[in-house]
């Protein structure tokens, strides 16, 4: 029963990640390969100068990452919460100010990747604080505020499930 449930999830998974436009599909791979330090972006991803330096700006800008990982607050209480949320803020306005990311499905689905499944009832107060910042162009803020259900932000548990479907780069073959 354990595998069947396992087995379903991973498909549920790979399934949402289908319904990424190309350019989502593209970002989430390269941030996870930055994030969780997989495989080098910069001989990877980088098609240009502009790459090279955005893959640079995102190295800084996931630096927090480890930290972040560790130091989760608690559902109920306050504690470490300003310095916690301030850093998630930063890091989600980073990723949602490159235009990659379309949708709250898009940013929620990288960030339980880079961050494990114990993130996600901290994803909708981090999405909608950093889609509302003026670093964010208006009608770039209003998509995405406008892209999170209502079922999303006012959820009242999240599975503690790990991701299990992690996306990498596929060599095409030439044939």
């Amino acid at each position: 029963m354990g595998q069947l449930r396992t087995a379903s999830l991973m498909i549920n998974e790979l399934r949402e990640f289908a319904s990424f436009s190309p350019c989502e599909q593209r970002y989430i791979k390269r941030s996870i390969d930055i994030g969780l330090g997989r495989q080098d972006a910069f001989k990877l991803w980088a098609r240009d100068a502009s790459e090279i330096s955005s893959i640079r700006s995102q190295y800084v800008a996931y630096q927090d990452l480890k930290g972040l990982r560790a130091s989760v607050p608690a559902e109920t209480g306050l504690e470490g919460i300003e310095d916690f949320m301030g850093k998630l803020v930063r890091m989600a306005a980073f990723d949602l100010a490159q235009d990659k990311l379309e949708s709250f499905s898009s940013f929620r689905f990288l960030y339980e990747r880079i961050l494990g499944a114990k993130i996600r009832p901290w994803l909708p107060a981090a999405f909608c604080a950093s889609s509302a910042l003026p670093q964010i162009r208006p009608d770039r803020r209003k998509c995405l505020l406008h892209s999170i259900s209502e079922a999303a932000a006012t959820a009242p548990g999240w599975s503690d499930s790990e991701p299990s479907f992690f996306p990498e780069w596929i060599e095409k073959e030439v044939a």
